[in-house]
């Protein structure tokens, strides 16, 4: 692939919330933009009526290319944008490895640890790591909402030099900054960190963040989550990066005395506030009764703690209790904190 400019083709599979703002954005920019989903009439209304996107950077509507399925998908694609769910990422893969030239590349959107999972069945080659650090909400099939701003961060999923990251870059700009890394591992996972305990804790009690970082005994189950996954980051040898430029996870969690434990705490607390209105995605997968992606977020530190001999005592009882909320052997309740044992 020598593209560097309009002429890459893109795909972009899934129009929920950041896939479809980023299909918007994208061909608005002068793209040639092709968006995938399952729902025939979801593509109709697409091709006839366009996706509306509102939100902090104003609002249109833009009609797009649009097909039911991925076997549809036209196979000249340069770049395909990932932007299902993690519990439905693989099956999609197995799809669309079958309708990838071999030059294309597939950025990776989803929350968690998803790049391992998705190079396993795609090829190493293929896959670019990808940290979306901004928010959106579906309204609707066709109604989207960016509700925060922020970046993107991509890079080799072998934190390698890569000259088509800056393709991607390209592409993705005009939705919001594009940061290339050459810690994109490091990136992934300091993300992961945050959203294991946002999403992960938010699920298991139902609460709103605000509500959630109001509480101390929450504060403590954040700091614990954070230790153990630091623990694990070590023994993986991966470097954690700067979470949005402002949390530095060594530095946090390391300095001593009742200063820095207020410090902590304190943190949290604006944390919380600044995001009060935040109600985790897992805890709303949960109440329209849906797999979540809890493998791919706290699981992906209880399993590599087990391989890596870590323990994970915090991480495990949360992985447990969101599976027991999936079965139906447990109600998400703010209760269920109190039972966390930290």
């Amino acid at each position: 692939m020598n593209q560097t400019g309009l002429d890459l083709k893109i795909a972009v599979v899934g129009a929920g919330a950041i896939g479809g703002i980023c299909a918007g954005f994208i061909k608005q920019a002068g793209f040639d933009v092709q968006v995938v989903v399952r729902r025939e009439a979801h593509a109709r209304q697409i091709l006839e009526e366009g996706i509306h996107i509102t939100g902090i950077k104003g609002e249109f509507t833009v009609k797009l290319d649009a097909v039911a399925g991925v076997e549809h998908m036209d196979p000249d694609r340069d770049v395909v944008l990932l932007g299902v769910k993690a519990t439905a990422m693989t099956d999609v893969a197995k799809k669309l490895v079958l309708r990838l030239k071999p030059s294309a590349m597939v950025v990776s959107l989803q929350n968690g640890f998803c790049e391992q999972a998705l190079a396993d069945i795609l090829g190493r080659d293929r896959v670019i790591g990808c940290v979306t650090g901004w928010g959106a909400t579906l309204h609707g099939p066709c109604d989207l909402e960016m509700t925060s701003r922020g970046d993107f961060i991509v890079g080799n999923i072998d934190n390698k030099k890569d000259p088509r990251l800056e393709q991607v870059q390209a592409i993705l700009n005009p939705v919001l900054p594009c940061l290339i890394s050459d810690n994109i591992t490091g990136s992934l996972y300091s993300k992961l960190i945050i959203n294991s305990c946002i999403t992960s804790v938010g699920a298991v009690c139902g609460l709103y963040l605000g509500q959630m970082l109001a509480r101390k005994r929450v504060r403590l189950i954040f700091l614990r989550i954070m230790e153990e996954a630091m623990a694990v980051a070590n023994a993986m040898d991966i470097k954690v990066e700067i979470f949005a430029g402002k949390l530095n996870y060594y530095t946090f969690l390391q300095e001593k005395g009742w200063f820095s434990t207020l410090k902590r705490h304190l943190f949290l607390r604006a944390l919380g506030f600044k995001y009060r209105k935040l109600k985790s995605s897992m805890l709303q997968s949960l109440e329209r009764k849906q797999s979540t992606e809890i493998d791919y977020l706290t699981g992906f530190m209880t399993k590599n703690g087990k391989q890596y001999q870590v323990p994970t005592p915090v991480n495990d009882q949360i992985f447990d209790m969101v599976r027991q909320i999936e079965k139906g052997q447990l109600s998400i309740s703010p209760g269920n904190l109190d039972q966390i044992r930290i």
